[in-house]
């Protein structure tokens, strides 16, 4: 709290009552145990779901499947326990199978008292803890004025928790003697209780009569006691003072860093084509006696077609070569979220449910006896718990491919907080690194809203000093480099990816296992002339396809877009022969790499109109974003400017007409002469 470190920390910290630590401790039988404090936001509650989330992970990677190892201890407060949800969404991950981390401790300081709020302005229940009635847990309520029952009290939940391995509550009730914080003047809205408190002996001094009347103590060993700890607190208050006193740690691993983004940065995310064409066809095998989906059989044959070169890669099969090829090289792989198992749109089928008994089957786990964990488990109806769980999870299992993906990319703003609290501020305020990735569903199909954005522009406005990636690919190919790029670079960021729905089965949206097996993630795709050209390049090295680009037509204006619009962009621009138009893909929004986009834009004549594209209304998207890197002129040669939805209150329309209309509208635009 002296603040004396502020000129040599690195980003811009935190408030010193946030900060984590982690430390061993030696106890008095000598043994010794890793404690770990986690980085809390003042948001209440939220970083529950993140503790549990790194109990999982460090249970995981321990090989620790009975969840007899590690345990999390959760503080709260009366007034949080009882009126913030994450409560009851942290409480129903207690027992689900993906989630379970055999027990937590749940510890509620009872003060009576929400800052100014009294608790029958509070909550509509008789205890503050009554939400956790919804599990068969023991809910001790203890006086906190009397430390033998209180410590007693704590013996019996810690031997509950061991045996049944399940969440314990405690519910102990004291008060705040000086308010909300020292500064306080709680008697301002509760009068008659701070009366009442003030006339009432500190816990020490109750206690401490109560021990004198026993004879258990003398008055002189009691003062003994007191002397000793107050001299141990100020040595430890004049260590934290000094210039050299110790930052909190938070375990990183060691050969992951974050910082700015390394450029030229080479990492190799291609697979033998003979490896992958193994690791498909495994996922196209069953037991004998399972009995799969008839609808599934057919989806086995077309995989096992893919296998042979026979036919193309679709969305599910790259990322399911991307999961097993890292699953190979020993990585770890863990997906969850809603209807993650099946996919929301019918297209993972990662894991299969026999057709006759209903028994689970997950080809990806037989891959080979040496393969990592491949994890892929249906999240409960919930965002905000999840997403926290899963960010914490990637925190103590950091060279893990962890990921999450939302049903639709929209329903992410119900974890706004995780999200803005600590995927994108965590390494800036604490010095934390987590690879979390995010699949979020996207694009404008005449869903209506909540169905259709997943907020692309809420990322882009929090992307600053390298702090998270956000990409947007549009083949397969570009998504299996991806998702191996995140894993294998040592270079620890979150990443953030607007997937498809409609294209995860568009005739036109396939690539290759050539696609996987060569090649790397480019973040931007130039125009399909010469495609063949940049893709001999190196990754993120542009002079390395100097000298071999093809002669280029006349070209009259220039198409920048991302994701599924460039689809019908390149339909259009084939029905109406219209060769003077170039299209090229922004694949990864941020970090943008300026020196690759100028680099692409080379080959055009100067004056050529560029013009960015997209489907979200001018308000929305990605178009704010450029236009405030590039204003009105691309690198002084291009005049820019942006087609897309007039600006709009909400994301998309709810008629499925008006939706097509609409689209018609921007493809025109872009083609207009």
């Amino acid at each position: 709290f002296a603040d004396t470190d502020w000129k040599s920390s690195h980003g811009r910290g935190d408030v010193k009552y946030h900060l984590g630590h982690s430390s061993e401790w030696t106890t008095a039988s000598g043994k010794k145990i890793q404690l770990a404090l986690c980085f809390n936001p003042s948001h209440l509650e939220i970083v529950n779901p993140v503790a549990l989330g790194r109990t999982r992970a460090r249970q995981d990677c321990g090989d620790n499947s009975d969840r007899t190892h590690g345990m999390t201890i959760l503080i709260h407060g009366d007034a949080a326990f009882a009126g913030e949800g994450i409560i009851q969404e942290t409480l129903n991950l207690s027992e689900l199978r993906g989630y379970t981390v055999g027990g937590t401790l749940h510890v509620v300081v009872n003060n009576q008292l929400g800052f100014t709020t009294g608790p029958d302005e509070a909550r509509s229940t008789r205890y503050a803890t009554d939400i956790a009635k919804m599990l068969a847990i023991p809910i001790f309520h203890v006086n906190g004025e009397d430390p033998e029952a209180v410590a007693q009290v704590v013996r019996l939940a810690m031997d509950f928790r061991r045996e049944f391995k399940r969440d314990v509550v405690i519910d102990m009730y004291g008060y705040r003697r000086l308010g909300h914080n020292e500064s306080d003047e709680p008697s301002f809205t509760q009068p008659v209780l701070y009366q009442a408190i003030a006339k009432r002996k500190s816990v020490r001094e109750g206690y401490l009569e109560h021990l004198l009347t026993l004879n258990e103590i003398t008055r002189e060993e009691a003062d003994a006691i007191a002397a000793h700890r107050r001299e141990l607190l100020e040595k430890e208050l004049s260590q934290s003072q000094s210039e050299q006193s110790p930052a909190s740690t938070n375990g990183h691993h060691s050969k992951l860093r974050g910082g700015p983004e390394p450029v030229n940065e080479e990492i190799k995310t291609a697979v033998p084509k003979e490896k992958l064409s193994t690791y498909l066809e495994t996922t196209t095998r069953v037991p004998e006696d399972f009995h799969p989906h008839p609808k599934i059989k057919k989806l086995l044959q077309t995989r096992h077609e893919m296998a042979e070169g026979k036919e193309p890669l679709d969305w599910s099969a790259a990322e399911a070569l991307a999961f097993g090829s890292l699953a190979a090289q020993g990585i770890r792989v863990r997906l969850s979220g809603q209807d993650s198992e099946r996919g929301t749109f019918s297209h993972r089928h990662a894991v299969l449910h026999d057709y006759q008994d209903g028994r689970k089957f997950t080809p990806l786990h037989h891959l080979s006896d040496e393969q990592a964990s491949i994890e892929i488990c249906n999240s409960p109806l919930s965002e905000t718990g999840v997403l926290g769980f899963e960010y914490g999870y990637s925190l103590d299992c950091p060279c893990a491919l962890v990921l999450w993906e939302a049903q639709f990319g929209d329903f992410w703003n119900v974890a706004q907080p995780i999200v803005d609290q600590f995927i994108a501020s965590a390494e800036d305020k604490w010095q934390q690194l987590s690879g979390l990735t995010l699949l979020l569903p996207h694009g404008f199909e005449g869903q209506g809203p909540e169905h259709s954005s997943a907020r692309l522009e809420r990322f882009l406005w929090l992307a600053a000093e390298d702090n998270i990636q956000v990409v947007y690919p549009t083949t397969p190919a570009q998504f299996f480099h991806c998702l191996r790029r995140q894993a294998l670079r040592t270079w620890r960021k979150p990443l953030v990816v607007m997937t498809p729905k409609s294209l995860l089965r568009h005739p036109k949206v396939v690539s290759s296992l050539d696609d996987c097996a060569h090649g790397f993630f480019q973040r931007i795709l130039p125009d399909e002339w010469e495609r063949d050209s940049v893709s001999r390049s190196t990754p993120d090295k542009p002079d390395a396809a100097a000298g071999h680009r093809p002669a280029l037509r006349e070209i009259s204006r220039i198409l920048l877009c991302s994701g599924k619009i460039y689809y019908e962009l390149a339909e259009q621009r084939e029905e109406a022969k219209r060769d003077d138009v170039a299209i090229l893909r922004l694949e990864q929004l941020y970090p943008l790499r300026h020196d690759l986009l100028e680099h692409a834009l080379q080959p055009y004549r100067d004056g050529t109109p560029v013009f960015w594209v997209q489907e979200e209304p001018a308000n929305m998207g990605a178009w704010n974003f450029l236009k405030i890197q590039f204003g009105e002129k691309l690198f002084n040669r291009f005049p820019l400017q942006g087609i897309a939805r007039p600006v709009s209150a909400t994301p998309a329309t709810g008629s499925h007409k008006r939706h097509k209309q609409e689209q018609a509208e921007i493809i025109k635009r872009a083609f207009e002469k």
